[in-house]
């Protein structure tokens, strides 16, 4: 075996055993219960948790009597080789969570909220210059790391897409016009720039993306240019070009926005849809529409009759779930049955690997050598998989849901995730190699931000429905390094990777904050899911949206609903139109009643946990059975 005979720096992320003031040492157990000992000295740096927009709080003077047991922290330091060849470990920087040991600042009721604010701000300032002129004939893609845009024309459809749900979401929870100015703005050039409408086939189709050229014209760009997907319209662009538009008609219900919407859907079920096995093709010729196409043989790789995770699944958060909250109509209900029904059946390939099988040929046999993806699992469509199925077992109950979500969260953590630093990681053999413990890491032992989405929504869901401590320990981690690492607090917005440890990773694509992979759609649908998950079911507090219905909307019933949501678990409790109080609403269907009117009303209403008004009315009666006495 090796000396040791070098020095290298690392992230351990655990729980406070014990603190011995005399040889300046805390101990500590990692997530899988490890045991470690860190040497504080009198330069070891400690802070607090920031968000987004909050300035540094130095905690070195007092955090050595923070160290109480059972407190988790993260520390940063340098490992270095002893005399008796051991190694130890020498604290550089510690970061606390909260004031109290068992404080969390991300779980405060208004944390996630704030932190979409700070994003949608970030993407405002690069996009528009901040100035209040939402014209998107400036917007670009390609963003550097501190926001500013690069010599590219490039504007991709699926990107603007993504930035508009952003501001749509950072509108539903913070209020402020700005933001739904900016997200109806950029729906609308997106349906006049991007979206192709065929009245003869009752379709609506979505270009790739558009160069604008030095003279202000345009070159559009049908099929795709990105990697595996080159020379095809791929399923997910389709899919992810109506989130952003769904989630302004959520707001809003502009009739225009639904219409585009359902013309895409019937895009969706004529050519992407397999009438005969089920499920939906992974891509189309351009010209022909034909999922069988030899056409789409290139780049040594064929997209002909081939089926994946993202054309069956990304279906259910980037627009299902959020039309069916808007509408209520059973044909999306039903739609989002059939793509959870199809991911049960064929997915799950557990005699061979703990994760799922992710690519197939269009009768569902396996395909383990296409692309890049081979044999290979994304760590977080596995967690998508589980928090998504656990959302619709809420709305139409199925064994096989929530079987499904809980073997995958029950197997993830040993697989998939870092129990030294914490976090999550991207992609990893889905066979552990002969001889080997671990299932290897394919190109890197980085960590990207929608991977870290997916692995805390995957156990703050969970955890919110099923209330299980394991699952609530796994969500609190992931926050913690998501909020800790993530987070750029210099120049603001979301580091699209980070190193194992925390460190960010500037280098190449991944040294951005607007590419083909990254806009605001991820950060955005973790703040407003963390937001509703954590503060609704996990600590029962209650919350604001906002909606800004135009005139006629909805047939005049706004539904408010949050999420897909346990029944009976959360109420609608006020509503305010225009800012004044409304009183009519139905509580238990999240429903109000608009009043008539010509112009948009801006609505904001208050959901409150049943087991938070079960208290109150409690207290309440006991108040008054003590005031009588």
């Amino acid at each position: 075996m090796n000396e040791l005979n070098f020095t290298f720096s690392d992230l351990v992320a655990g729980y406070v055993t014990g603190f011995d003031p005399s040889t300046d040492t805390v101990t500590l157990n990692t997530s899988d219960g490890r045991p470690y000992a860190a040497r504080l000295t009198p330069t070891t740096v400690a802070e607090m948790l920031r968000n987004l927009g909050e300035a540094y709080v130095d905690a070195g003077a007092q955090f050595r009597g923070l160290l109480q047991p059972g407190r988790f922290i993260h520390v940063y330091g340098v490992f270095y080789p002893m005399e008796d060849n051991g190694t130890g470990f020498e604290a550089k920087h510690v970061l606390l969570f909260g004031k109290e040991a068992d404080e969390y600042r991300f779980e405060s009721p208004d944390w996630w909220q704030r932190q979409v604010r700070a994003i949608a701000d970030f993407y405002l300032q690069a996009e528009f210059g901040g100035a209040g002129i939402f014209d998107y004939r400036g917007y670009r893609t390609d963003l550097s790391i501190l926001g500013t845009k690069t010599q590219s024309i490039r504007q991709e459809t699926d990107t603007i897409s993504r930035l508009v749900y952003g501001l749509a979401t950072a509108y539903m929870l913070n209020g402020g016009q700005p933001y739904l100015d900016a997200a109806r703005a950029g729906a609308d050039y997106l349906i006049e720039h991007f979206c192709a409408v065929d009245r003869s086939q009752q379709i609506a189709y979505w270009y790739h993306a558009i160069d604008v050229l030095p003279d202000g014209s345009e070159r559009k760009i049908l099929a795709s240019e990105f990697g595996d997907d080159l020379n095809a319209i791929p399923c997910y662009e389709q899919i992810y070009a109506i989130a952003g538009i769904t989630q302004v008609y959520r707001v809003t219900g502009a009739p225009r926005l639904r219409e585009i919407i359902d013309l895409t859907i019937n895009l969706f079920q004529k050519y992407f849809r397999d009438p005969d096995q089920g499920g939906y093709f992974s891509h189309i010729d351009p010209v022909t529409f034909d999922p069988r196409s030899p056409a789409l043989e290139t780049g040594g790789h064929t997209n002909a009759d081939r089926k994946n995770w993202n054309s069956v699944g990304d279906h259910i958060p980037a627009y299902l779930i959020n039309l069916f909250l808007a509408t209520g109509e059973q044909r999306y209900a039903d739609m989002l049955q059939d793509c959870c029904d199809t991911i049960v059946e064929r997915f799950p390939d557990y005699e061979n690997s703990p994760f799922v099988q992710e690519k197939f040929f269009g009768d569902w046999r396996k395909d383990q050598h296409y692309g890049q993806q081979q044999n290979r699992a994304i760590v977080g469509h596995n967690l998508k998989i589980a928090w998504n199925l656990t959302r619709m077992n809420n709305l139409r109950p199925s064994d096989s849901y929530l079987q499904l979500a809980t073997r995958i969260a029950d197997l993830m953590p040993s697989v998939g995730a870092d129990p030294q630093r914490g976090g999550w990681y991207d992609m990893v053999e889905r066979v552990v190699a002969p001889g080997e413990r671990f299932h290897r890491l394919v190109w890197h032992d980085r960590k990207a931000w929608w991977q870290q989405e997916q692995g805390i929504l995957a156990y703050l869901v969970l955890d919110g429905v099923l209330d299980r401590p394991e699952y609530a320990k796994q969500a609190r981690e992931g926050a913690a390094f998501y909020n800790a690492w993530m987070l750029d607090t210099g120049a603001g917005g979301v580091y699209f990777n980070v190193l194992a440890s925390g460190v960010p990773f500037e280098l190449g694509g991944e040294r951005s904050k607007g590419s083909h992979s990254m806009a605001m759609y991820h950060s955005a649908e973790l703040g407003y899911l963390a937001a509703v998950y954590g503060n609704m079911l996990r600590r029962e507090q209650p919350m604001d949206l906002w909606f800004q219905p135009q005139p006629g909307a909805f047939g005049a019933t706004l539904r408010v609903a949050p999420d897909l949501l346990p029944a009976g678990r959360v109420r609608l409790t006020g509503v305010w139109v225009n800012g004044h109080e409304h009183d009519d609403f139905d509580a238990d269907a999240m429903t109000v009643t608009l009043p008539h009117s010509d112009q948009p009303q801006t609505v904001r209403v208050r959901l409150t946990p049943a087991a938070l008004l079960k208290e109150q009315l409690a207290g309440a009666g006991a108040a008054t059975i003590g005031a009588l006495s």
